[in-house]
Order: structure tokens, then C-alpha cells, then sequence
């Protein structure tokens, strides 16, 4: 095989998987947004009634928040399927099926959504930027105003956020960069998903 540098693949499929990395958050003792994964319309249907409303809806596989839509109740959510339906007549990467499934997560009403970004040899991690976003959770990190450094959270929060970065950069074994998206409501904390790559917001942190 041709030897990787830095961050393995099987560090980025575990950040990938959802199943994996449901039981890698479990480990560490931090929290997710309940989730769920359909691989058809009405398995998405079952899984929103399960999860409850709001929800944040998408289609996996998509680059840049493609498709991905904020969903109240479950007339919004046949007409979000509809839609994507009507593209199936067409070839579309936004085609549900088990191997392009839908990703529904509960979506935390009122959150503060938050980038850290940092960099780390497998020993140590150094935070090289916390990113606060300025819109509402569910605007794509790509799309939404940020302020560096966060002008909101106070410095428990802060110290807890770059703790738990610290052990998911040390767990999936990161050499370079690794992106963390959290939202933090009610002053708990919920991993949205890691990145452990260089992200979109490496730009943003290092022009601050």
C-alpha cells in the first residue's frame, strides 16, 4: 500500500460513518443531536416522527450544505421529499437511496453554533481558532457570518469546548488539521460533526 501521511483514512471514515462515530462520541462521553439515517422517503418519515420536530434535513454526499433545510413538521417534510423526488426523473446526486441516504438530525432551536479549528501531532493539539456564528444553527458554516474570536461564550464554556476537541483530535489519531462543529444550547454542548481535515474555515483563522 502506499503509505499516508498525517491523518489515516480510517480516522476520516470513522468521522465519515455515522454509526462509528455515534459510538466514538458515546466513548467520550460528549454529546450529539439526536440522528437518524433513511435510506428511502419513508424511512425518513418514521425517523423525523421518531427524532421529533424541528429537524435538519439533508442528502448525504452533497458538498456546501446542498439540499440541506430546516423542517418543522411533517407537511414541510413531504413537501421537502416531493421536491427531491422530482428530481429523480434526472440524473441528481440528490437521488435517496441506501447508498445516498438521507441525514436527519434534531435540530437545536435558539443554538449557538460554533468552528474550532486546530492542529495536532498525536500527542498534542493546539486550538488555533474558536468561530462563533453570528445566524442561526443550521446556516452551512460556509455560508454563515462568524466572529473570531467568540464574542459570547464565556471562558468555562470556551475551556470546555477546547477539551473536547483535545480528545477527539486524540482519539481519531490527527496529524494536521481537524475542524469541530458544535452547537451549544442551554450551556450544553453537542458535537455536530468533525472534520478531521482541513476545512473551509481554515482560511477565515488563519486571516484572523
Amino acid at each position: 500500500g502506499i503509505p499516508i501521511l498525517g491523518t489515516q483514512p480510517d480516522a476520516i471514515d470513522l468521522a465519515e460513518d455515522r454509526n462509528r462515530f455515534k459510538a466514538l462520541i458515546d466513548k467520550l462521553g460528549l454529546k450529539q443531536p439526536d440522528s437518524g439515517i433513511a435510506g428511502s422517503p419513508q424511512a425518513a418519515r418514521a425517523i423525523a416522527d421518531g427524532i421529533g420536530y424541528p429537524i435538519v434535513i439533508r442528502p448525504s454526499y452533497v458538498l456546501g450544505g446542498r439540499a440541506m433545510e430546516i423542517v418543522h413538521d411533517s407537511h414541510q417534510l413531504d413537501r421537502y421529499l416531493a421536491r427531491l423526488t422530482g428530481d429523480l426523473d434526472r440524473p441528481s446526486e440528490l437521488v435517496v437511496s441506501k447508498k445516498r441516504p438521507l441525514l436527519l438530525d434534531r435540530y437545536l432551536s435558539d443554538a449557538i453554533e460554533v468552528d474550532v479549528d486546530c492542529l495536532a501531532d498525536g500527542k498534542d493539539t493546539f486550538i488555533a481558532g474558536i468561530m462563533e456564528h453570528i445566524e442561526e444553527a443550521g446556516v452551512h458554516s460556509g455560508d454563515s457570518a462568524c466572529a473570531l474570536p467568540p464574542h459570547s461564550l464565556d471562558p468555562k464554556l470556551i475551556e470546555e469546548l477546547e477539551g473536547q476537541t483535545r480528545a477527539l483530535a486524540l482519539a481519531l489519531k490527527v496529524g494536521g488539521l481537524m475542524n469541530v462543529q458544535y452547537a451549544i444550547k442551554d450551556r450544553e454542548i453537542y458535537v455536530l460533526e468533525v472534520n478531521p481535515r482541513a476545512s473551509r474555515t481554515v482560511p477565515f483563522v488563519a486571516k484572523v
